[in-house]
């Protein structure tokens, strides 16, 4: 039995390399972001009414006024992953998310634990092993995207 195992766990790590788990992981939470974003704007960036309302009162934050916590949300909501999606600064854009996901459960839905800790579980390892082999990321460090090279 614990050969089977042995077995089945080498060949599940071949199948699903870690550049595999990082892509999945960077666009399975660069969606959940993404999406949260456009329900705040309307066109490309416009921020709506409806943000600001919700900002003033649901996602009310300490210390930073609501229109600029409405304005930073969005941005970061559109920003990060979008770098995540392409792979181009992607520990970074996973420390935002992170730091986002955290004022979310602190600050603003702190019952809703279990959704930010699946979140949390996508952005921790693109933050400890960063972007993977698919990603610009791994194109700059390789060289590969160097003038003349």
């Amino acid at each position: 039995m614990i050969s089977l195992y042995t077995r089945l766990a080498g060949l599940a790590a071949q199948l699903l390399p870690e550049s595999l788990l990082l892509l999945v992981a960077r666009l399975g939470v660069a969606s959940v972001f993404f999406l949260s974003g456009r329900t705040k704007v309307e066109g490309l960036l416009t921020i709506t009414d409806s943000t600001y309302y919700l900002f003033e009162t649901d996602y009310a934050l300490p210390l930073i006024p609501p229109h600029i916590a409405a304005h930073a949300a969005t941005y970061a909501e559109h920003l990060f992953p979008v770098l995540l999606v392409l792979g181009l600064g992607s520990r970074f854009a996973a420390l935002g998310l992170l730091g986002m996901t955290a004022v979310i459960e602190v600050f603003v839905y702190p019952d809703a634990w279990s959704t930010h800790l699946s979140w949390a579980g996508l952005l921790l390892p693109i933050l400890a092993k960063g972007a993977g082999g698919v990603s610009l990321d791994a194109l700059i460090a390789s060289g590969r995207l160097s003038k003349g090279g």
